[in-house]
C-alpha cells in the first residue's frame, strides 16, 4: 500500500510555471507506475501523464505535450510534474496517483489529496 501527499500547487500567471511534487510514503514505490491527473471545476478528472516505474518512459495527454514533464526519484518515493508555459485552462485541482499503466483512472489504486493550480490570464 503507499500514501500519496502532493505539493507545490499555487497561483501563477499564464505563462509562467510551477512544479508539483509527490511524495509517496512505503516501501514498494518503485513497484508502481506514476500518474498526473487534474480535474477542472464542473468537469470529469483527467489524465495528464504517467511515468513507468523506472523513469524511463513517459507519456502525456495531448494537451499538455511539450509543455509538460514527469519524472521520478525512486530513492526519495518522489514524483514530480514541472509544468511550462501554463494556461488559464490548465487551472484545476491536480493529484498524483499510483498503479499500472494507463490513462484511464481505473488503472490507478492509490490517489494523493490534490493540490490546487490557478492560472490567472
Amino acid at each position: 500500500q503507499v500514501q500519496l501527499v502532493e505539493s507545490g500547487g499555487g497561483l501563477v500567471q499564464a505563462g509562467g510555471s510551477l512544479r508539483l511534487s509527490c511524495a509517496a510514503s512505503g516501501r514498494t514505490f518503485s513497484s508502481y507506475v506514476m500518474g498526473w491527473f487534474r480535474q477542472a471545476p464542473g468537469k470529469e478528472r483527467e489524465f495528464v501523464g504517467s511515468i513507468d516505474r523506472s523513469g524511463s518512459d513517459t507519456y502525456y495527454a495531448d494537451s499538455v505535450k511539450g509543455r509538460f514533464t514527469i519524472s521520478r526519484d525512486n530513492a526519495k518515493n518522489a514524483v514530480y510534474l514541472q509544468m511550462n508555459s501554463l494556461k488559464p485552462e490548465d487551472t484545476a485541482v491536480y493529484y498524483c496517483a499510483a498503479g499500472d499503466w494507463g490513462m484511464t483512472l481505473e488503472r490507478y489504486n492509490y490517489w494523493g489529496q490534490g493540490t490546487q493550480v490557478t492560472v490567472s490570464s
